[in-house]
């Protein structure tokens, strides 16, 4: 008995202090059930409470970050499995890559205008550089046909973005236009890595656009 009133009144003054029952179980080997009876009454003043309050928000961002890793790393498995799935791309499989994508973002000839030339534009490095690379192997132009031309906000680097895309493409932007800023926005791509949307265009390439659609049709037809 002596034993058990010991370990009542040390459970007390933890709790007192404000520790949580795991806290105090760790420190006081007796059953939950036991310990709930003995501090059922026992009070926490504010400062105590709000230790307790830390500690579960604590635990909670521990058990999000130990969640969101298990999300991290079964996304690359995924990923770096479906990129062995791809290998290499063939020139024909290249030619229809970038066929579709001017299908799904470039810009197409209409009815009241039918001389429109080639234009493409993205935010996506990896989608432009895809893009150029298309309109150099497969449409065989070289630099001198192609424009590059950057949209950004004025909150936006510019200098930054020119040498970013430039590097990327190995080539010279011509031209950088800044687009309206609007101060309460839900944009996302503010951060650091914001290098605006860039744009190709194609000099005299109104029959290589027609090429491009009887490509598409012919796709569309073939399905």
């Amino acid at each position: 008995m002596a034993n058990k009133s010991e370990e009542k009144i040390k459970a007390i003054s933890l709790r007192k202090e404000g520790l949580s029952y795991v806290e105090i179980l760790k420190r006081v080997p007796v059953s939950k059930s036991t310990l709930s009876v003995w501090l059922r009454d026992i009070g926490l003043a504010k400062q105590q409470k709000q230790r307790l309050t830390l500690k579960r928000k604590q635990a909670q961002l521990k058990a999000q970050e130990a969640c969101r890793n298990i999300r991290i790393s079964r996304e690359k498995r995924i990923v770096e499995a479906a990129k062995k799935e791809v290998s290499h791309v063939s020139k024909r499989e290249l030619w229809l890559i970038g066929v579709t994508l001017y299908w799904a973002e470039g810009t197409k000839q209409k009815t009241h205008n039918v001389s429109q030339k080639v234009s493409f534009n993205n935010s996506d490095p990896r989608m432009i550089l895809l893009f150029d690379t298309w309109l150099r192997k497969i449409c065989q132009l070289g630099s001198e046909r192609l424009a590059y031309s950057i949209y950004i906000h004025r909150t936006g680097d510019a200098e930054k973005a020119k040498l970013f895309w430039g590097n990327l493409l190995n080539t010279g932007i011509e031209r950088v236009y800044f687009k309206n800023h609007i101060p309460k926005t839900n944009r996302k791509n503010t951060d650091e890595n914001y290098y605006g949307l860039l744009r190709i265009d194609v000099k005299k390439s109104t029959d290589l656009n027609r090429q491009i659609k009887g490509w598409v049709l012919g796709i569309a037809d073939g399905l």
